[in-house]
């Protein structure tokens, strides 16, 4: 297993819901990325953060894990959720806020 695998894996297991994303939840990095916060804030979640602009191989790392190309990426309970537009989908229609309630 790639050691970024490895790393990933104690992150989610330590922290329920985390957003492997371009910045941080204060200080959003790219557009997507300030959306998945906005989403998560709205909703008013604790969620732990992954800047991966400060860690290439957690970069690289997170999207073989998921088999996801793109940043940024929401994980519950240690399962993909998707990015910003699936987020904002789920969001919309109330699935997202079950998932977080349910955890």
């Amino acid at each position: 297993m790639p050691t970024s695998h490895v790393r990933i894996e104690k992150i989610l297991t330590e922290n329920p819901v985390v957003l492997f994303m371009k910045g941080t939840q204060s200080f959003p990095m790219c557009g997507f990325s300030a959306r998945a916060c906005s989403i998560l804030q709205d909703i008013g979640v604790r969620f732990h953060d992954v800047n991966v602009l400060e860690d290439e191989e957690i970069r690289n790392g997170i999207k073989e894990y998921g088999n996801w190309p793109t940043i940024p990426q929401l994980y519950i309970n240690k399962q993909l959720v998707g990015g910003s537009d699936i987020m904002m989908e789920m969001y919309q229609n109330g699935e997202l806020q079950d998932l977080l309630n349910a955890k």
